[in-house]
């Protein structure tokens, strides 16, 4: 790496640390922490009185940030618990071969639905463009709140980062891509009512799947009521897609007059929150797999 690039490092991590955000470095091209682990703890300086983890060694200190910064082209990474900061990673969906996939909605486009449905706006706030092609949404973390990482909380491909975790700040390079501030906003608070998602989600109703009893034909409704049974047994990871494809299946005998769009809606509906998914994200997803397959189904005869 050129000494022009490592001095847009440098930059990137003051900058970040002028606005309060605590920094450490990542190995460079890379989000792995730069910094030493346990067991090869030297027990010496920030370690003098028992190894410190990069959360705790993180700093806004401009000294110590040129001082580890000259050491290396390292990547920025930002302690969100010490920065007081929880930000929003909308993610991109992993490529796959799965018919209908191709339309399965990113975590932009869920958050946003869930913005819709509370009666929002998106926030404006500062937000980075990820290697990725995600997004990251910086919010100000509300005062005598703890929040800690989470992982399909607000909706798939929507995590946060706040105490346990990290960011990759705006101007640096992964082999994957780049990170790039997208706006010069200031990082507003986490709206109240994200808030209220980010707490322990209930416990998820148990008990047999019901369909609502309707005229239908036969393969239509035992069509619906297999797909919902897959929705209710799938991995967390996988609960969206899953939502995605299965509606995508049912959408063949939509386009057929087989059975009504609003009774595959309402069935996939209560399957998909039943499973655990947030009733915005639910009804995007179905929406966008049952539109793709309508649009695309072949003829009954050629099917």
């Amino acid at each position: 790496m050129t000494p022009d690039a490592r001095s847009v490092l440098l930059r990137a991590a003051l900058d970040a640390a002028a606005r309060g955000w605590h920094v450490f470095p990542l190995r460079p091209h890379t989000k792995r922490p730069a910094l030493h682990g346990e067991a090869s703890c030297p027990r010496t300086g920030p370690c003098a009185g028992g190894h410190l983890k990069w959360e705790q060694r993180a700093t806004t200190d401009p000294d110590h940030i040129r001082a580890a910064w000259t050491r290396g082209p390292f990547n920025v990474g930002i302690a969100t618990g010490p920065s007081q900061l929880v930000v929003i990673d909308l993610d991109k969906p992993k490529t796959t071969s799965l018919k209908g996939s191709s339309d399965a909605p990113d975590g932009a486009t869920i958050f946003g639905a869930l913005c819709e449905r509370a009666g929002h706006a998106v926030p404006d706030t500062y937000r980075v463009r990820t290697a990725s092609g995600g997004t990251h949404l910086y919010f100000t973390a509300p005062d005598g709140v703890r929040l800690t990482n989470t992982a399909g909380t607000i909706g798939e491909l929507v995590d946060t980062r706040a105490w346990g975790g990290y960011v990759v700040a705006a101007g640096s390079i992964t082999d994957a891509g780049a990170y790039e501030a997208l706006s010069d906003s200031v990082t507003v608070p986490l709206p109240e009512w994200l808030q209220t998602i980010l707490k322990p989600a209930p416990a998820r109703p148990t008990g047999p799947l019901r369909l609502p009893a309707v005229d239908g034909s036969r393969a239509a409704l035992s069509a619906l009521e297999a797909e919902c049974a897959v929705v209710s047994t799938a991995p967390d990871k996988q609960r969206n897609t899953t939502l995605n494809r299965c509606a995508f299946k049912v959408g063949r005998f939509v386009a057929w007059g087989d059975i009504p769009r609003h009774v595959v809606e309402e069935a996939f509906q209560g399957a998909g929150q039943a499973r655990g998914l947030t009733a915005a994200e639910c009804r995007a997803t179905i929406r966008s797999a049952l539109d793709s397959s309508i649009r695309t189904a072949r003829s009954r005869e050629a099917a």
